[in-house]
């Protein structure tokens, strides 16, 4: 009654419009807030060949201490495979990243994506590829594995796929051809696990994971053994893509640069059993290419004389490729026992438009 007898219609009338269009923008002026928000958000990539678990573990403490420092949110993106990390940073979704030293090589020649730092281990920023089989083994060395079962890691991976196919070439095989059965762990850590099981004879992975693992205690190292060491490699680097802006990457650069000088960046690199991360050149890169070539050179040959009793089978993985090997692996070995082919199987990440 009071509004009534001091606020005429009029005014009413048109305090009511007011209201009713402010509801209506209420949603709009809140989303576009929370987009504003998010732009601001800094996307750290990790394709890191350790299990999601791992990741988290290991990198969530670096990605958090570098948001700190900057002075803005910071978000990990853990993505399964070196393919689908890959995608990511030639979209521009992620601007920074962690990722193996062959798809540096991949990605610098496809779309130009720049070194920004690289850790050191033991005083270097290099790291091996480690062929391992179990303490039981009789196996001694890597010919030892053939018409054996063996484990890769990522087909993007260096030490996990690169290296030991580059060895297999100069001894006059393909994998396909050398081992009895292959497959894809899609995890450094898992690639351990499973000659620890003793489910492969044997399987190629990185030195920096398997070191790591064996100071830190791991039951499945302590069941292995290494039979081969690759020459050093540029070790897996810190990258970005070729749009980021220069003030912003002087400014993520600079803290990484530092992160040893400091108490709380020590501890977290001390964790991780890095010392620091420096500066390197492209030519560190450059025997990875060579293998690349190399095997590339090899692979066109091999498919001259094939005598075409390899079949790959094609999945579109919908879960974890790990959890898709064991699902599908069994199907192909039942079917290579029932007709006179070899069956390789083969995941295609689809890439989001």
């Amino acid at each position: 009654m009071l509004i009534k007898k001091c606020i005429p219609d009029q005014l009413k009338h048109k305090i009511k419009l007011l209201l009713v269009f402010f509801i209506s923008f209420l949603p709009f002026l809140i989303t576009h807030n929370v987009f504003a928000l998010s732009d601001n958000v800094v996307k750290i990539g990790v394709a890191s060949m350790i299990t999601p678990v791992n990741a988290v573990k290991y990198y969530q403490d670096i990605i958090d201490y570098i948001g700190e420092q900057i002075k803005q949110p910071v978000q990990m993106v853990n993505r399964r495979t070196y393919d689908e990390m890959d995608s990511l940073l030639e979209k521009g979704e992620v601007k920074i990243a962690f990722i193996c030293s062959a798809p540096y090589v991949k990605n610098r020649k496809q779309f130009g994506i720049e070194l920004l730092v690289a850790p050191t281990v033991d005083g270097n920023p290099v790291y091996h590829s480690y062929i391992i089989v179990h303490n039981d083994s009789s196996i001694k060395t890597f010919p030892g594995l053939k018409g054996k079962v063996f484990a890769f890691t990522d087909p993007g991976s260096n030490t996990g796929k690169l290296y030991p196919t580059y060895v297999l070439k100069g001894m006059g095989f393909t994998p396909e051809r050398f081992f009895k059965r292959l497959l894809y762990s899609y995890s450094h850590s898992k690639s351990v696990e499973l000659v620890a099981k003793k489910i492969v004879d044997g399987a190629a992975m990185e030195s920096i994971v398997y070191e790591h693992m064996l100071k830190t205690g791991s039951p499945y190292a302590k069941q292995t053994r290494i039979i081969k060491r690759s020459p050093p490699f540029g070790i897996p680097p810190v990258v970005v893509t070729p749009d980021i802006d220069p003030v912003f990457r002087k400014k993520i650069k600079d803290v990484f640069l530092a992160m040893h000088e400091t108490a709380k960046g020590k501890a977290i690199l001390d964790a991780m059993m890095i010392e620091r991360f420096i500066e390197v050149p492209d030519a560190n890169y450059d025997s990875i290419r060579k293998m690349e070539r190399d095997v590339d050179d090899g692979s066109r040959v091999a498919g001259k004389i094939t005598d075409n009793k390899i079949v790959y089978f094609g999945v579109i993985p919908m879960d974890n490729p790990r959890i898709m090997y064991e699902k599908y692996q069994p199907l192909l070995d039942y079917l290579a026992t029932k007709t006179p082919y070899k069956y390789e199987l083969v995941l295609k990440i689809m890439k989001r438009r």
